[in-house]
This record gives structure tokens, C-alpha cells and sequence, in this order.
């Protein structure tokens, strides 16, 4: 692997000017992919296997042209104070909206709330419902464009006008803003490490022309592939931070090089065979565990985990040839590590120790006192995650300025939080002898129990053999007594009833994914863990390293999630991160963060140990290897993991929940990781295990393939370039 890493960014240094035509020939490629193509369509929400998705499914099969898929919208009126909604003025103006939501293009139906009762008790409070024939991704602008237009009239007259639902789905902000000032973060943190404001362009370079790529095919790809404006989001999060890093581990490793007193074209050459394969093989981590998302079998999480598995491979790809391109072009303005300013050093004046070295021999010196605060302060953290809540996002957690969210406040007001989450129950009677006493068995049942609101009476298709049930909960959507109901259903009511009963809705199949991810979180960490150990142990050529690097990361990723918790679901620090509602985490986030926690938990863990690896195998000591290890490679470290930081801190500032979470939870991932589980309980555990660490049966050394990521073949061949007459033979004559 180094060898012919090494051949490779020689090669990317000599014919410069063909890997940085071929790169940006890529970029304007992707860029023209991503201007012609067309506009994505509808992102569909399936969960396979589930009950919620069997309902929906079959809803579309015994109702057709009911539009089971249409996006829907709320119309929500409160009067002025004083008034009734059923004041004469007040009637009109509601009879007026649907009269014209009802002459628009792509409706389907419009409610009048005086027909279907759907005033409050108090009269102050009305809903007009509204189903479109499309998807709400598929929805014309003119058509939500006229939705909110007679909005805006209803509103003139004096009502409080609010539309909710999701007719108004709309692209998640990314926080642009925050995303900035995460760049402009890393620029400072990489001039600062690399000491030049050349070197410190290049990651940041490299990176965007890497998620450029990544991001503009994937904007190529979305109508076809059907993929959501999230998937985008998420691939470059993750490719601009692992872009940085990775171009940063290369170019410090030439800089390092050159100290060494070698020419540009042989430290490029050594950069790349040996930082070079720990990029690789840091890489391989982190798309195993992203392309590992496809075995939880929901297409929404398989493709977000693939696209950004791509991201990544680009962000490697272009780190081992671009990088040594540009480096070429870079000439003399990217200096030695260490060079100042030309400054004189006297003769026989020590080397001082840098902070990362020091920081090891400290840790070396009290292991045990290291190993157990690391522990049990990241156990403390991680105590949350006991009452960990786990739901889907709903217009319950927009911002309080979206007209979504005040809707959904005056539905509360006006009819219970439970109006927000309606179940919908199938009752598939095709078997039953009687259908219509089979479904007011079901609809008796759902009366008696705990928690329920209203029940419609059936409503049957043409062929008279399915009815639908709307059930409105007490209880908020996001609710543990609504999920309890929601068994309730399941487990009492279709137990007795004389047909097959089936609960759908946007509730309901929030449920149903939050179970269908927590059943997979075990096998799905099992997969990832497990090719990663085994992958691991090629690469540190030892048992013990990588059961270390995996117990730390989990250690890692339950303490970002007990301060996920901590946040999104307790509200503490709330109002300094902009989190205006708490509630139930979002149920991809576990699952989710164990993916690419682990990934970038890996990348840390191999760029820090393989220079441990490599001091070690040229003969150094278990200690002084540590040692060794710190010195070059800490620094480093620190600096990626502050620049990742800063780039998924930038997305916090997003107004979309999901996105701030998940930027939140993955920063906080990368503190923990790299500063307590790498920099300190590591070298505890490597000092404590001394030589043992490195140690593999003689059997399992044998099988195992020699991937030299420690550059032991260029240690060789540097040998043989000195004394070229080393490895000729004696020949008899």
C-alpha cells in the first residue's frame, strides 16, 4: 500500500497539470450535471415492513384516486377577541377561502369547517382541510403560491390566518451563516498548524472542490434517484470536514518530510505512502459505517448514507492526487515543519519537547488517574441516554416565527394537541361477513380506551369491504401516551375484531420508524463494528488496539448522546443554541451518529496510532513510541478535530431542527473522541499494556495481508537506493 501510495503522488507531482485539469474538468462535469438537470421530485417516506406502510399501501389499493400520497394543508381561523368564528362576517370569510383554495389547480378536496364540525367548543377557533393530488415535493409553486395568497386575504379581514401541514414543506436551511464562520474557523486553525497561508489553502481548496463534486452530482441524480434536499446537506457536512482533514494529515506529513532534509518530490512521494494510507484506510472506515445505514432498510436513510459514503471516497481520492499536484505548484512557499524565519540556531542548544509530547510523557507517567477520569467523566455525560425519548420532528418543533408552528399552537389551543397527529385506522373487512359491524366493533373499542379525543365514524370505499377510522389522540403527536394508544389499537382492539385492523398516519408511522431503527441499532452496530475491527487489525497489526479504538468509541458517541438529550429533549443551554421547543429526540439520530461518529472516531484513532505503529516497528519502545506518536501526529489531530468541530458547529445555526441536531450532536461527538477518548485514555491504555499491545498470534500474522501502512517498503527501499550493491548476490565463476 505505501509503495504504490508513494508511486502514485510522485507521479501526481510530476504530471501536475494533468491532475488539476482532470479534477476541475470533474467539478465543471458534476456543475453542468447539476444546472441541466431536472428538478427533484417527490422525496417519498417508505419504511418497508412496517404496519403504518402496509395501511398506506393498501389505502391505495381499495381507495384509488383518493390521493392517499397528496400533500395536505390546514387552513387554521381564530376570531378576534370578542368574536365567534360563527359571527355572519367571520362565516363569510371562511366560506370565501374555500371557495377559492377549492377553484385552485392540483386540489382535490376543501373542507368547510361549519360542515364537518371542525370549530372549537368556545367558537374562536376553525380549520379548513385541504388535500392536493400531488405530493407536497411535487406541488407547483403557482399552487402553494395561491394557498398562501387567500391566506393573506382572510387574514385582511381581521382573522388570525395560519396554515399548517405539509403542503408547505419547504428546503431545510442549512444556516449559511453558521457554515462561514466554520470555514473561516478552519482557515485560522489551518494557518495556524501549517504556518503559511498557502499551505492552509489547500485542504480548504481541495475540500470544496471535493464536495462540490460530491453535492453537484448528487443535485445530477435527485430527480432520478429520488433524493431529498437532505441528503445533500448531510454529504457535505461530512465531506467538507473529512476533505480538510484528510488533505491536512498529507500536507503536514510533507511538511515533516521536508525537515528531514528530503527534495519536494520524494517528501510528496513519502507523505502519500505513509499519511496517504492512513487517509485510505481512515476512509474505508468511515464509508463502511455510512454505506452500513442501507441494512436498516429505509431507502431515505440507505441513500443519505450512500451519497455521503461517495462524498468521502471523492474527499480521499482527491487528498492522494490532488494534493501532491498542488503541492507542486505550491513550490517553496509550503515550508518545513519547524522553519521559522530563517532564525540561527545555536550549536548544541536542546530541542525542546513540543505539547504533544509532553502531554504523552504526562500521561505515560499516571496511566491509571488518566484512564479513570476520561472514563468516568465521559460516563457522566452519557447518563442522560437512560431516558432517552425517541420521535420524529413535526411543525410542533419549528421556530416560533413559521406560520407552520402558530398553526399548529392554534389547533392546540382550539381542539387538544392531539388535532396535530390524527391516526388513521384501516379496517381491511374483505373476510368478514358482516364489514360494516366489524368496523363499529373496532370504532366501539377505540372509544374505551385511555387517551382518545374523537372517533369519526367508518368511512367505507366503493366496494364496501374497507373503512377508514380517524382516531384524534389527547395528546400531543410526539406524545408517549399517544404511542401508547397506538399499541393500544394494535395489540387490544385488532385482537377482537373480526377483520384485519391497521394504523397509518404521520403519527403512527413516526412510530413505526423509531421502533424499525431501534430494533436495527444492535445488528446495524455489530456490521459496522465488526468489519471495522477486522479491518483494523490489518492495519495495526494487533488484537488489542482496535478492541481499544472500538470501546472508546462508544464510550464517545453515549456521551454525545447523553448531552444530545441533554439539550434537544431536558432543554439545558437551549436558549444559548437556539433550541426553541424540546421534546423526543429524532429517531434516526442513535443509529445515525453511531455511523459517522464511528467513521471519523476511526480516523483519529489511525492517524494517532500508526505513527505509534510506525515508531514501534522501527524500534522504538512501547513508551517511547507514544511518545513519538504525540510529537507528530498530535498537533495534527487537535487541529482536524477543531476544524470539524467548527464545521458541523456551523450547522447549528440552521432554523430546521434535524439539521441543528444533527450538527450539534456531531460536534460534541468529535470533542469528546478526539480530546478525551484519543488524546488521554488512549496512551493510558497503550502505556498500561506496554508491548502486549502490539501483540497478534503467529498464525493470524501469517494470513493476515501486509498492507505496510507504516512505510516500512519505503524504509526498504531508501536502504537499497543508499547501498545499491546490498541486495546483489555472490556469484561463483
Amino acid at each position: 500500500m505505501a509503495t504504490f501510495l508513494y508511486r502514485l503522488g510522485r507521479l501526481a507531482f510530476r504530471r501536475r497539470h494533468f491532475v488539476a485539469l482532470l479534477w476541475v474538468a470533474l467539478l465543471t462535469l458534476a456543475g453542468v450535471g447539476a444546472f441541466s438537470a431536472p428538478a427533484a421530485g417527490s422525496t417519498s417516506f417508505s419504511i418497508p415492513g412496517t404496519e403504518a406502510q402496509k395501511a398506506f399501501d393498501l389505502l391505495e389499493q381499495r381507495f384509488p384516486g383518493a390521493s392517499a400520497d397528496g400533500a395536505t394543508g390546514r387552513i387554521v381561523f381564530k376570531a378576534p377577541e370578542g368574536e365567534r368564528m360563527t359571527d355572519a362576517a367571520n362565516r363569510a370569510t371562511v366560506a370565501k377561502t374555500v371557495r377559492e383554495l377549492g377553484d385552485g389547480s392540483e386540489v382535490v378536496s376543501v373542507t368547510d369547517p361549519f360542515t364537518t364540525r371542525a370549530v372549537s367548543k368556545d367558537g374562536t377557533v376553525a380549520y379548513a382541510s385541504v388535500r392536493y393530488d400531488a405530493p407536497a415535493m411535487e406541488l407547483k409553486d403557482a399552487t402553494r403560491d395561491a394557498l398562501e395568497k387567500t391566506a393573506d386575504e382572510a387574514r385582511d379581514t381581521g382573522l388570525t390566518v395560519d396554515v399548517g401541514g405539509d403542503v408547505l414543506q419547504a428546503e431545510p436551511e442549512t444556516g449559511a451563516i453558521g457554515e462561514a464562520i466554520g470555514l473561516a474557523v478552519a482557515a485560522v486553525v489551518l494557518v495556524i498548524t501549517l504556518g503559511s497561508l498557502v499551505a492552509a489553502g489547500l485542504p480548504l481548496l481541495t475540500a470544496i472542490i471535493g464536495v462540490g463534486i460530491g453535492v453537484s452530482t448528487i443535485a445530477t441524480l435527485a430527480s432520478a434517484l429520488d433524493l431529498g434536499d437532505t441528503t445533500s446537506t448531510l454529504a457535505g457536512m461530512i465531506g467538507l470536514a473529512v476533505g480538510i482533514d484528510y488533505a491536512l494529515f498529507i500536507v503536514s506529513r510533507y511538511r515533516a518530510e521536508l525537515a528531514e532534509g528530503r527534495d519536494r518530490e520524494e517528501a510528496v512521494g513519502r507523505a502519500t505512502g505513509t499519511a496517504g494510507s492512513a487517509v485510505v484506510f481512515a476512509g474505508l472506515t468511515v464509508v463502511i459505517a455510512l454505506a452500513g445505514l442501507s441494512v436498516v432498510n429505509v431507502p431515505m436513510l440507505t441513500k443519505m448514507g450512500l451519497a455521503a459514503a461517495g462524498t468521502v471516497v471523492i474527499a480521499v481520492l482527491i487528498a492522494l492526487t490532488m494534493i501532491p499536484a498542488l503541492l507542486g505548484y505550491a513550490g517553496r512557499k509550503v515550508r518545513p515543519a519547524g522553519e521559522k524565519r530563517k532564525e540561527p540556531v545555536a550549536p548544541g542548544t536542546p530541542v525542546k519537547r513540543n505539547l504533544g509530547a509532553r502531554w504523552a510523557s504526562f500521561v505515560i507517567r499516571r496511566p491509571v488517574a488518566v484512564l479513570l477520569l476520561g472514563v468516568v467523566g465521559l460516563a457522566a455525560v452519557a447518563l442522560p441516554v437512560s431516558q432517552l425519548e425517541l420521535g420524529l420532528p413535526d411543525d410542533g418543533s419549528q421556530p416560533t416565527s413559521t406560520t407552520q408552528r402558530r398553526a399548529y399552537d392554534l389547533l392546540s389551543e382550539g381542539f387538544g394537541p392531539g388535532f396535530n397527529g390524527p391516526l388513521m385506522i384501516v379496517v381491511d373487512a374483505k373476510d368478514s361477513d358482516d364489514p360494516k359491524a366489524a368496523a363499529a366493533t373496532v370504532s366501539e373499542g377505540i372509544e374505551g380506551l385511555k387517551d382518545v379525543a374523537t372517533v369519526t365514524p367508518p368511512a367505507f370505499n366503493k366496494a364496501g369491504d374497507t373503512a377508514t377510522i380517524t382516531v384524534v389522540p389527547g395528546s400531543k403527536p410526539s406524545s408517549t401516551r399517544t404511542e401508547d394508544l397506538v399499541h393500544a389499537i394494535r395489540d387490544d382492539v385488532a385482537a377482537e375484531a373480526d377483520a384485519d385492523v391497521l394504523v397509518t398516519g404521520t403519527t403512527a408511522m413516526n412510530i413505526d420508524f423509531s421502533q424499525k431503527l431501534s430494533d436495527a441499532l444492535i445488528p446495524y452496530l455489530a456490521l459496522v463494528v465488526g468489519l471495522a475491527f477486522l479491518l483494523l487489525i490489518v492495519v495495526f497489526r494487533s488484537i488489542l488496539v482496535p478492541l481499544k479504538a472500538a470501546l472508546g468509541f462508544l464510550l464517545s458517541v453515549l456521551a454525545a448522546l447523553g448531552a444530545v438529550v441533554a439539550v434537544f429533549q431536558w432543554g439545558w443551554l437551549g436558549g444559548v443554541l437556539g433550541v426553541e421547543e424540546t421534546g423526543p429526540i429524532m429517531s434516526m439520530m442513535p443509529i445515525f451518529m453511531v455511523g459517522v461518529v464511528f467513521g471519523l472516531a476511526m480516523d483519529y484513532e489511525v492517524f494517532l496510532v500508526t505513527r505509534m505503529r510506525e515508531a514501534y516497528v522501527h524500534g522504538e519502545s512501547p513508551s517511547q513510541a507514544i511518545v513519538t506518536g504525540f510529537k507528530h501526529s498530535a498537533r495534527v489531530v487537535v487541529a482536524a478535530a477543531v476544524i470539524m468541530m467548527a464545521v458541523f458547529g456551523g450547522f447549528i445555526s440552521s432554523g430546521e431542527s434535524m439539521i441543528k441536531m444533527i450538527g450539534f450532536g456531531l460536534a460534541i461527538a468529535v470533542f469528546f473522541d478526539a480530546f478525551v477518548v484519543r488524546m488521554a485514555i488512549v496512551p493510558a491504555v497503550l502505556a498500561l499494556l506496554g508491548r502486549r499491545a502490539w501483540w497478534l498470534p503467529k498464525w493470524l500474522d501469517r494470513v493476515l495481508p501486509n498492507v505496510d501502512v507504516e512505510g516500512e517498503g519505503l524504509r526498504t527501499r531508501a536502504q537499497r537506493d543508499a547501498d545499491p550493491d546490498e541486495d546483489r548476490e555472490l556469484v561463483r565463476v
